[in-house]
């Protein structure tokens, strides 16, 4: 690859998985209230996801992964999919898919809290200020889903569950933080998406399949299509294209991209709907996640220590940037 055309390759990648993100809650949410729900959609994106990184493993280079590490991915799987899918999914199909974009972006508030506690990360005033305006958007939107409980306004047990969603993918960041670093983005995801798969299937196997004998229409076939293979698949590899080469700083940045294209996308369609307070509240979770992710990590204080103290240790990688769906 031309190194010339790199950053630009990287910009594009993170931009269309954060599109493809976003376009996925108006999608799925759209599949999920014309003959499928959120079980059965979390099932065919954690199956389908499975199959397709398994088969893509088939003609790459593999990994080798030790007995213990296969086991840590059982762990990484209920954190970082099960948990996560389950929420998000389901909590899509409660709420508005206005609200569950908006609330994706949250995200790194809690990314930064459970690296504060886990991984002893500093706390700035930056990230405080950052936290608490990132809260208080959050409790506009769940108090104004409480106001109106619609699927198009919004819904506070959806809300709530897409927060469970993101707190369950910070808390997966921190505890295998190491793990993931470890290994490609391949290898990481055919083994969570395969203890992902068996820890779900047993629960939700037969009312998936009790479903799709009933045969839904083909369109939303295709919407579930396009969640397990652009938004699942596609949009992981394409954001480890982006991380390759860009700053985390600037990975965060195209977390805005995803409830901007959901928004758009579900009022055009009447899927959703936009009012006044949360607008309100897209600001205040958008100013408090640009806060906490331009504060200083532990790894940039330890870099401006070392020019100090040559011997200073330069370990702490900061998790207040990922992000993923």
């Amino acid at each position: 690859m031309n190194t010339n055309n790199r950053p630009l390759i990287a910009h594009l990648s993170m931009f269309l998985a954060c599109a493809f993100w976003g376009l996925m809650a108006p999608l799925g949410k759209d599949a999920m209230t014309h003959g499928l729900d959120g079980l059965s959609m979390v099932t065919l994106r954690v199956v389908g996801g499975a199959v397709l990184f398994w088969t893509t493993s088939l003609f790459i280079r593999r990994e080798r992964v030790p007995l213990r590490d296969v086991w840590m991915f059982a762990g990484a799987a209920i954190f970082g999919l099960v948990c996560n899918q389950c929420c998000y999914t389901i909590g899509l199909s409660i709420t508005s898919p206005v609200n569950a974009s908006i609330v994706t972006t949250s995200m790194p508030i809690f990314a930064m809290l459970l690296a504060a506690l886990i991984l002893k990360e500093p706390i700035t005033g930056k990230k405080v200020a950052g936290v608490l305006l990132g809260f208080s958007g959050a409790l506009i939107l769940i108090l104004t889903s409480a106001a109106h409980s619609s699927d198009k306004v919004g819904d506070i047990r959806g809300d709530l569950l897409c927060l469970g969603a993101q707190f369950s993918f910070a808390l997966y960041l921190s505890l295998f933080n190491k793990l993931i670093r470890r290994y490609n983005v391949f290898t990481i995801n055919r083994w969570m998406f395969l203890w992902a798969s068996l820890f779900i299937l047993p629960f939700t196997g037969s009312h998936t399949w009790n479903l799709v004998t009933q045969h839904p229409p083909q369109k939303t076939w295709m919407e579930a299509g396009y969640v397990v293979f652009f938004g699942t698949y596609v949009g992981y590899i394409l954001t480890m294209i982006g991380q390759k080469t860009l700053r985390p700083t600037v990975v965060s940045v195209y977390n805005y991209v995803q409830p901007l294209v959901a928004v758009t996308v579900s009022i055009l369609t009447g899927i959703g709907v936009l009012k006044w307070s949360q607008a309100l509240a897209v600001v205040l979770v958008f100013c408090g996640v640009a806060l906490v992710t331009k504060s200083k990590s532990r790894r940039d204080m330890e870099k401006a220590e070392k020019k100090t103290s040559p011997g200073t240790s330069e370990g702490g990688e900061s998790l207040q940037d990922g992000s993923v769906r």
